[in-house]
């Protein structure tokens, strides 16, 4: 598999990859496969109806990774992916994705990455979707990643949802539906800068006795951009559900967020916070004293909020 240039850089930024990544994996890019690759554990199929991919990974599984990076390099390519993950009972395994899209010319172009999620008993994941944009054109890029997780009994899911750079235009869906037993985990990191428009939106049902879910988003608003967060967390049985939204906005941005609880069982604790705010002066003001100028002092304080 020879992969260009641009396709290097994008890998490395959505998926952490400097060459081709040991196990299972399946790289796409300008809608086809550049390759692909299963193991004894983990078998990766093409859809035969629609364009995508089922991922069956057997049950008992640990200590194993599936990479599924998308790269865009053409101007005006846009397409709709439909990716299914089915996890065996007690398996244990990373899942890394993430889409760049590098636009040089004058068209946009598009990326709809709709992931679902059949999670089994007692099964564990921890799932890292990146997104990257880069290019001097002036056509868009733009993703519209939706994602859908339905959970068993005991299982358990670990979501990290990065966009720190280039996308100009995104609305992010995120639906989990939990049995009992089950911890949801969802940190979400975004900027946006320019004019570039982001919109995230978290829908998750606690149906089980003793399920639980954290959902925890960071973001940074520059320039003229827009963000909006909307996270609806219902309580159907004794469940606990959390969900935070802690934002900077600078600049001319504009920020957002639409927290909601929904309470349907007498034993269902939960809780939101959402908080929204420029830097304060005296955290530039240290940093200046150490030889940091004005920006560079921003820079810093910005870094390590979205670590």
């Amino acid at each position: 598999m020879e992969l260009d240039e641009t396709q290097k850089r994008i890998l490395a930024e959505v998926a952490d990859l400097h060459k081709i990544p040991v196990g299972a994996f399946n790289i796409r890019s300008n809608g086809e496969s550049l390759g692909r690759n299963s193991t004894e554990n983990i078998e990766i199929t093409p859809k035969t109806d629609v364009s995508g991919i089922d991922i069956r990974i057997k049950p008992g599984t640990k200590n194993e990774s599936v990479h599924i990076p998308v790269i865009i390099s053409k101007t005006g390519h846009t397409e709709a992916v439909y990716n299914d993950f089915y996890v065996g009972e007690g398996a244990d395994v990373l899942i890394v994705a993430g889409c760049g899209i590098d636009n040089c010319g004058n068209v946009d172009s598009k990326h709809d990455g709709i992931h679902r999620f059949h999670i089994g008993k007692g099964a564990h994941i921890k799932y890292v979707e990146k997104h990257y944009g880069s290019g001097t054109g002036s056509g868009k890029r733009i993703m519209n990643p939706v994602t859908e997780v339905f959970m068993e009994e005991g299982s358990s899911c670990e979501m990290e949802m990065v966009q720190i750079k280039g996308v100009d235009d995104t609305v992010r869906v995120t639906n989990a539906v939990l049995a009992a037993g089950c911890t949801l985990l969802v940190g979400e990191r975004l900027m946006t800068h320019d004019d570039q428009r982001a919109v995230s939106k978290y829908n998750v049902e606690l149906n089980g006795d003793g399920s639980s879910a954290d959902v925890v988003s960071r973001a940074v608003a520059r320039d003229r951009s827009y963000q909006e967060f909307e996270a609806v967390i219902a309580g159907n049985a004794k469940c606990h559900g959390h969900s935070e939204c802690d934002s900077i906005i600078m600049d001319e941005g504009i920020i957002l967020a639409v927290p909601a609880l929904k309470a349907n069982c007498v034993d269902a604790e939960l809780i939101h916070e959402a908080a929204i705010g420029k830097i304060a002066g005296e955290q530039i003001m240290k940093l200046m004293t150490l030889g940091l100028t004005e920006q560079e002092a921003e820079e810093e304080i910005v870094n390590g909020f979205m670590r």
